[in-house]
């Protein structure tokens, strides 16, 4: 099981996540979401740190996500110049390390209760070293039904949760906390050792904090790089809804529900997990459906769509990811040619490879439709200074190819030159004539 968390592990590395990128988060269930009929199930107690992320609610989930994308736009029409270039890695920003390679990674989980009677009770006892860096362990307390009912990368589970500090006061604690396994939903701590639980397990899960909420913390109850205990217990596992039956509000439910937690971690600084989710959101979004929508469900979906879209260009230019948040941008233009925010961000993709003559007709573009953003005058203002710039380069580098002096430059006369003396150019003007007419008259005596 431990190889496949490492697998899973991987595929965030493949999106971008280096070692230094996979970061902890906290996450609300998508319990709306994930009902079949899309009905909205008890809220949860829990008091959580951004209600805007909760996805129990779709009132709460739909202002919320009206919020955190208006937000985050803005926030990137607000960069200044130097914004890309000047970011800082992202575990400077709250994000932890990646564990180390594979290879101290325990060749399999904890042993299963009920298998050899002789070793229950140390497998009760022991703490299981998770990653095999020892910064993430787990520990049963009450044994499960064995490993065969242990939850598989995409099932969708429900689990009893308590959050404690060092000292044992208890920050979080969520009677009922659904989410899917491996869409990094909820703390890394989490979704990594859920998938070692077996069903009625109770288990002790003792994190570091990158794999919590790393030097960041959480306000209020968690200081910055605060190491947690996690008291888990596994209630329900269920397969993940088929995207072909979900009817209208459910897939739109789902959809929002990725794309606020891709707002989160973009909120973090945490670009690499926002883009995850994002990509999650789209692939729900794009999934093919065996269900009649109305017409006011496909032009939901299609906002829902142009949002992620957006925010995902977003996330990609904040890691210097040109071509993909290029790509990106020219989606969101091909359903809403007049989208300001994808207008703003392929032009600056555009400069930022230094293509000027087509980043500044898009940015004017955009400055047409909305002429009070300062933001847009400005980096218009900048791009046609440095495309002169630019333009005033290349100029002179042809002009030193070609050996042309430069127009600037002024010409050094001679002093001892002769008033008599023929200019070159009349000079070769003059044997240029002569060559000519002892030519012509060769060709007229040969004709003769």
């Amino acid at each position: 099981m431990a190889a496949a968390l490492w697998d899973q592990l991987s595929q965030w590395e493949e999106k971008g996540a280096g070692p230094e990128q996979l970061t902890a988060g906290t996450g609300r269930s998508c319990r709306a979401a994930m009902a079949s009929g899309g009905e909205e199930p008890a809220s949860s107690p829990l008091d959580w740190a951004d209600a805007s992320l909760d996805c129990c609610s779709p009132d709460q989930a739909e202002a919320g996500a009206a919020m955190l994308d208006s937000r985050e736009d803005f926030e990137v029409l607000d960069d200044d110049e130097e914004d890309l270039s000047e970011l800082p890695p992202l575990e400077d920003v709250g994000k932890g390390k990646a564990p180390p390679g594979k290879e101290g990674v325990q060749a399999s989980g904890p042993e299963p209760a009920g298998e050899g009677a002789g070793e229950e009770p140390p497998a009760a006892e022991e703490w299981l070293d998770v990653l095999g860096n020892g910064l993430l362990k787990k520990k049963t307390l009450v044994p499960g039904r064995g490993m065969e009912s242990r939850p598989s990368k995409g099932q969708v589970v429900t689990v009893r949760l308590r959050v404690m500090l060092e000292d044992g006061s208890v920050v979080e604690e969520d009677p009922g906390l659904t989410f899917t396994l491996g869409d990094c939903d909820v703390l890394q701590a989490l979704d990594l050792c859920t998938q070692l639980l077996e069903m009625g397990e109770t288990a002790l899960i003792t994190s570091d904090a990158k794999y919590c909420y790393g030097p960041q913390g959480r306000s209020p109850g968690i200081p910055p790089n605060t190491a947690l205990t996690l008291e888990v217990e596994l209630l329900a596992v269920q397969d993940a809804p088929d995207l072909e039956l979900l009817g209208g509000k459910a897939k739109i439910d789902l959809a929002n529900c990725k794309r606020e937690r891709g707002n989160f971690y973009y909120q973090q600084a945490d670009y690499v997990l926002a883009i995850n989710s994002y990509d999650i959101a789209l692939r729900v979004i794009g999934s093919s459906s065996k269900v009649n929508f109305s017409p006011e469900e496909e032009a939901e979906l299609l906002e829902v769509k142009v949002k992620c879209l957006n925010n995902l260009a977003a996330s990609q230019l904040k890691l210097d990811h040109y071509e993909a948040a290029l790509k990106s941008c020219t989606l969101v233009l091909e359903h809403q040619p007049e989208n300001i925010k994808a207008l703003f961000r392929k032009g600056k993709v555009l400069a930022q490879q230094g293509e000027y003559s087509q980043a500044i007709p898009i940015l004017k573009a955009a400055l047409k439709l909305e002429p009070s953003n300062k933001t847009i005058h400005a980096e218009v203002s900048k791009l046609v200074k440095k495309h002169a710039d630019q333009k005033t380069v290349e100029t002179e580098m042809y002009r030193k190819m070609l050996g042309n002096p430069s127009p600037g430059s002024t010409p050094v006369k001679c002093k001892d030159k002769s008033p008599w003396s023929i200019p070159w150019k009349w000079l070769f003007g003059a044997t240029a004539v002569a060559l000519g007419g002892v030519a012509l008259s060769v060709v007229i005596a040969a004709r003769n």
